[in-house]
Order: structure tokens, then sequence, then C-alpha cells
């Protein structure tokens, strides 16, 4: 758990001096935090198979360290032979320790294991949040390639406190996350 406190401690330490110098606040409480990291998988092709479902939960709760819910549908689609409350997603929530032990294995493992990479978008939502689009699964360490029945994506969102997205994409980038350079 030593990795979390550095991260942490990162934060505290060098990232809010920095923020507060670049966008001139005058106390610490108007400097930017990150509140929360949603990992989400939308996973249509579970109508057909629900084993889908409960891999994905497994894979995710591995990847996060913390349980993964399912995300049921909301209401019936006959097109795609869909029905309210069947499941059709795995979704997690990381706070505190969690969210910080998470963000340090992104950067630091994970994301140079994607082939070719050449870092992330630097798109952020108009208040500052910013989602990431993952292609394959297999990324994370914690991912035995040889039990993956099937390649799946996910989005990783990071919300953080921040007004705009200038603050907010200063605040990304302080953490670590190779935005590519526009």
């Amino acid at each position: 758990m030593s990795t979390t406190n550095s991260l942490k401690n990162d934060y505290k330490e060098r990232i809010v001096p920095a923020l507060m110098k670049e966008f001139g606040y005058k106390s610490i409480m108007q400097v930017p935090h990150l509140e929360k990291i949603v990992l989400n998988q939308g996973l249509g092709i579970a109508v057909a198979d629900k084993k889908i479902i409960d891999t994905a939960v497994n894979e995710m709760t591995a990847i996060t360290g913390q349980k993964a819910v399912a995300t049921l549908s909301r209401k019936d689609i006959s097109n795609f032979k869909l029905r309210k409350q069947m499941p059709i997603g795995v979704r997690v929530t990381l706070r505190n320790e969690n969210m910080y032990e998470f963000l340090e294995r992104l950067v630091r493992v994970a994301l140079p294991r994607i082939r070719d990479f050449k870092g992330i978008e630097s798109k952020l939502d108009g208040s500052g949040n910013y989602t990431l689009g993952i292609q394959e699964q297999i990324i994370f360490p914690e991912i035995n390639i040889d039990g993956i029945s099937r390649l799946l994506g996910m989005n990783i969102t990071f919300v953080t406190s921040a007004k705009t997205d200038e603050e907010g994409f200063s605040l990304l980038k302080q953490f670590g996350l190779p935005f590519k350079h526009n």
C-alpha cells in the first residue's frame, strides 16, 4: 500500500503547489482534485450469452481490486432482443486509496503496454472530466491472456473537481497521464 501514499503525497506536495502557481489560486481548497475514477464496460453482446457478464465482472474485479457490479438495462428494446433489467454492462467506481493505486498502475504499467502507443487524446468533456477509451482489457497485467475468450474494451472516466477543461487537463497531466503533444 506504500505506492498509493506516494501518489497521494505527490498530489499534496508537488501537484497542489504547481497548480496554485499555474492558475494563481489563493487557497489550497481552490485547487482541483481527482474525485473518482469510473471504469465501465458496455456489453451488448451479453444479451445472447449470460456468461460474458460473469467473466467481465471477474476481470474488472481483478483489474481494480474492487468488486465490479453488473449494470442493467432500463427498458425493453425488441430489435435488440433486450428486456428490462437484463445485465448489459459492468462498472466499478474507485475512490480514495483504490483510486490512486489504480491510477498509478494505469499510468506506469498498463498504458505503456499498448502496442504503438503514442499518447492519449487530450479532449476533455467541457467541465474538467476526462474519459479514456481502451480497446483491449489485456493491457492490464492482472488479466491472464490464456484465459481470455474475447477481447473487450472499456471506458475509464476521471472525474475531477476542476471547473474548466484547462484546469482538469493540467491536473491529469500532473498525475502523469501521457497526453499526445498537439
